[in-house]
């Protein structure tokens, strides 16, 4: 390849990398409809992803961009082990995880994809699908090996805390970069369980906005036995409602009932704090499905907590 089509590549390489880090910040996970809006480049619309296909490298690219792992519709069809068993294979691996072929012949041209960027260490984003039309954007990524045989590649995560995008070179680096992803997927997960069951509205205040809520812990997570990311153990909070809970502002008794700190009833100043104060005497606003209320065992744990700040 040229210098100037190289540097062509990595310059619009580049381009994608921040399109996708400015996605980030806006959303927790990234909606099918953003990623397809793609990234500009010197004036020029050029996409992400194929709608239709899981490797992707667009025209004007010398080399792979994404690869792309959907969530299936519940009822949808399956068109790869990938979509339902990923999530699995994550959750058990320690370093690395495999990504299927298109099809079954390794020359077709979305393979052949995948060998080049192998064979160049090429960086790449994965868009992880989370829940239905919902991806966790991961980069880099570099694909670490090709198998024309088990019609495989390993992919391997880079370390987020460098600075340069270089493949992790030792067994500490990749096992490291494998634990940040886990734990972003498994936090991704509970997220959208947590807004499925509360029906994308906060338990406090009714709000809607999916970018303004949180999938709060009753039990933060660093605690082995009771803070599990599952949904009795989760609550849809709004960022203020979420920041109160955790420091103890407001409390939830395992009748589900609402309590505001003398601190917070204490204080006059404008109508957000007003709106916290009134919660006090009122209920939580619950899921639909009794499976999926919050755990009252978990919750007395915590309104203990919140007594003992009183």
């Amino acid at each position: 390849m040229s210098g100037s089509h190289a540097d062509l590549d990595s310059r619009m390489r580049v381009a994608a990398f921040e399109r996708v880090k400015a996605l980030s910040a806006i959303y927790n996970h990234l909606p099918a409809e953003e990623i397809r809006k793609g990234f500009t480049f010197e004036g020029r619309r050029i996409p992400l992803v194929n709608p239709q296909r899981g490797i992707f490298k667009p025209k004007e690219m010398k080399f792979l961009l994404s690869i792309k792992t959907v969530f299936p519709r519940p009822g949808g069809k399956i068109w790869y082990e990938d979509q339902i068993d990923i999530h699995r294979k994550i959750f058990e691996s320690l370093e690395s995880i495999d990504y299927a072929f298109m099809g079954t012949n390794p020359n077709a041209a979305d393979n052949r994809w995948l060998r080049e960027a192998f064979e160049n260490q090429i960086p790449v984003i994965y868009f992880l699908g989370i829940a239905p039309g919902q991806y966790q954007a991961i980069a880099p990524v570099f694909i670490g090996g090709w198998d024309e045989d088990t019609l495989k590649a390993k992919v391997l995560f880079g370390r987020p805390d460098r600075k340069e995008i270089v493949p992790p070179e030792t067994p500490e680096d990749r096992r490291y970069a494998f634990q940040v992803v886990k734990q972003r997927v498994h936090q991704g997960q509970f997220r959208e369980s947590i807004l499925a069951a509360y029906k994308e509205r906060c338990a406090l205040s009714g709000i809607p906005e999916r970018r303004l809520l949180d999938a709060a812990h009753i039990i933060p997570d660093v605690d082995p036995e009771f803070g599990q990311p599952v949904i009795p153990n989760g609550l849809l909070l709004s960022k203020i409602h979420h920041a109160a809970f955790d420091s103890h502002l407001i409390g939830i008794d395992p009748d589900y009932g609402l309590h505001v700190s003398k601190r917070l009833l204490d204080q006059n100043d404008g109508p957000t704090l007003e709106a916290l104060k009134q919660l006090g005497g009122k209920k939580l606003r619950l899921p639909k499905r009794k499976q999926d209320y919050p755990d009252r065992d978990r919750l007395a744990m915590r309104y203990e907590k919140f007594k003992a700040m009183e």
